[in-house]
This record gives C-alpha cells, sequence and structure tokens, in this order.
C-alpha cells in the first residue's frame, strides 16, 4: 500500500453543514483522518455553530482544526465534499430533487472552482448521480476529480442486510450494489461472495438458503431503506457521513480501495457518459479505475435500463 505524499497535512472543506455535512464533519473528526475541517454554508450562523460544537470535542480526538469558513477557504483543500441542496422528503424520490439542486450547484460550484482547480471534488447532495454529472460539467474539473458517494451506502445497506442473515460480520461479506443511487438500483448478485465463496454456495454450505425470493426481498429492503428511515425519523444522515469518511480515508491514505462510488462512465456494457456506480479503483488522484467485472446478461440490462432513466433526466437540465 503505496503512503500519501501531501505537501501538507490534509485538508478537507465541506460545502453543506445540514444533517448530512455535519455528520460527515464529526465522522471525520472521530476517526482523525484530517488535520483541518472547514465548513461553509449559506447560513453562515449554522456552519458556526456546528464548528463551535465540534471544536468543543477537540480534546477527546487526534488535533484537528475545525472552522467556519467562506468559499475561499476552499483554497489548499485536498477535497471538497458538497452536500448542500434540498433533502429527500417523504414519498419524494431522489430523481425529484433533481432540477432545483442543480440550480443550487450553478451557483455552488463555480465559487468552489474559482478558489480551487486541483483539489477532488466529492459529491454527496442527491440524486446523486446526476449532481456528480453536474459537478462534472459546471466545474470542467477531470472527470477522475469528480466522485459521487453513489450506491456506497446502498451496499453497506446490502453487506449489513446478508451479514445479519448468514450470521458473519458484513465486513466479511462482499457484495454490491450498482447502478443509480436510486430506484433503478441493481444488485451484482454474481459478484456476491462470503470467505472467498460464492454467496449461494456458501449459504446452501452453512443452512442459510437464499434462493430468488428470498434474495429479492432483501434486495428491496436495501432499495427502500431510505424511505423507511424517512418516515420513522425525517431523514438519514449517520450511514453517508461515515461513508463520505471512507471515500475521504481511501484518497487521503492513497490506498487503491474498491468502492461503489459514482463517476463518469465511459463505454461501460454499453453505458457512456453519464455518472454510475460500479467497482471502482479509488487513491490520492480520485478514480484510478473503473472495474468492468463479469456481469450476468441480466445484470448489464438493468445496469443499461438505470443509466437510460438518468439520461432521460440529464436532457432536461441543460448542462
Amino acid at each position: 500500500m503505496s503512503a500519501s505524499t501531501y505537501s501538507h497535512a490534509p485538508k478537507i472543506a465541506v460545502v453543506g453543514t445540514g444533517f448530512v455535512g455535519s455528520s460527515f464533519a464529526y465522522s471525520l473528526m472521530i476517526h482523525g483522518t484530517v488535520s483541518e475541517i472547514v465548513l461553509i454554508d449559506i447560513d453562515k450562523k449554522r456552519a458556526e455553530g456546528e464548528a463551535m460544537d465540534l471544536n468543543h470535542g477537540v480534546s477527546f480526538v487526534r488535533p484537528v482544526r475545525v472552522w467556519a469558513g467562506d468559499y475561499q477557504d476552499c483554497q489548499d483543500a485536498n477535497i471538497v465534499v458538497v452536500t448542500a441542496g434540498l433533502a429527500q422528503k417523504l414519498g419524494e424520490s431522489r430523481l425529484d430533487l433533481a432540477t432545483n439542486n442543480v440550480e443550487i450547484f450553478r451557483q455552488i460550484i463555480p465559487k468552489i472552482k474559482e478558489y480551487n482547480r486541483t483539489g477532488i471534488l466529492l459529491v454527496a447532495t442527491n440524486p446523486v448521480d446526476l449532481m456528480t454529472y453536474a459537478a462534472l460539467k459546471l466545474s470542467g474539473f477531470p472527470s477522475s476529480r469528480v466522485i459521487g458517494s453513489g450506491t456506497i451506502l446502498d451496499t453497506s445497506r446490502l453487506r449489513y442486510v446478508l451479514g445479519e442473515h448468514l450470521k458473519v460480520d458484513p465486513r466479511n461479506v462482499h457484495a454490491y450494489i450498482i447502478g443509480e443511487h436510486g430506484d433503478s438500483e441493481v444488485p451484482a448478485w454474481s459478484l456476491a461472495s462470503v470467505a472467498g465463496t460464492r454467496l449461494r454456495d456458501y449459504s446452501a454450505v452453512y443452512g442459510q438458503e437464499l434462493d430468488d425470493l428470498y434474495l429479492n426481498n432483501m434486495f428491496e429492503q436495501v432499495k427502500n431503506a431510505a424511505y423507511k428511515i424517512i418516515k420513522l425519523k425525517g431523514r438519514t444522515y449517520y450511514a453517508i457521513g461515515l461513508g463520505l469518511t471512507r471515500i475521504v480515508e481511501s484518497i487521503i491514505r492513497d490506498e487503491n480501495a474498491i468502492l461503489t462510488v459514482s463517476s463518469l462512465l465511459h463505454d461501460y456494457y454499453g453505458v457512456d457518459d453519464i455518472c454510475l456506480s460500479v467497482p471502482t479503483i479509488v487513491n490520492r488522484n480520485g478514480i484510478r479505475e473503473t472495474l468492468k467485472l463479469p456481469l450476468t446478461d441480466d445484470e448489464i440490462i438493468k445496469l443499461q435500463s438505470s443509466a437510460s432513466t438518468l439520461k432521460n433526466i440529464v436532457k432536461s437540465l441543460i448542462l
């Protein structure tokens, strides 16, 4: 594993200090990954309050400087994480948010670019695949330096559900959700494994049978998890905060980690010029490589359908 060779201590700028942005900053601070965290929000008092609250805990964590700033403070940030935008409401799909949040990005992204042209943009705002594509177009950055949180959370949810069923640590379950972070997402069951053994083979050996109906029920739990959480508590933010921290760690530490982040795809099983999630190698430079792993014909068709769903919406966004 190669070591990070940043010329200065890692700095992260967080644009948007709502529930997701503040949860991410909290997670990042606890993990001790970076030395500077600047919080930026149109509501400056909110950003100041979050910074103050976090600073009151600095004696419990590794040394870190947290402060509320403005867009000029994006300068020298290794990664600018964008969580700003309207939140998903009960009964609303992530795609319903697209038009309004793209208009917000038209204001945000040029301001980031004005002060930082060399860092990595990490987008968490929903609908994240469309917002990642918008950030790419509005920034003009190389596609390797524009990353969406994608299906990293969906993948984690799937591993949790499978781990619960199989009675194993979710970290030992290797399974992916690919495609859109949303209703057209795709479970790549053909790639799923536990202890180096295909999922179905492992489950059969250890008496935890997984037929197609059971797998589909699991997937529905994963796909609809956000809707259920929104119904129960209003919004989701803890797990995505942890997921963003994982992406940042893979960049800062130059890990070459394989994560299901969203990025611009080029002729990926016929999918082109749209941001979607597939297993991707992430390191200090951002996207090193999207892995074209062997999918079944059915999975390929569903991935292509997911891409078509998003591309139809992109046409109306005028990017």
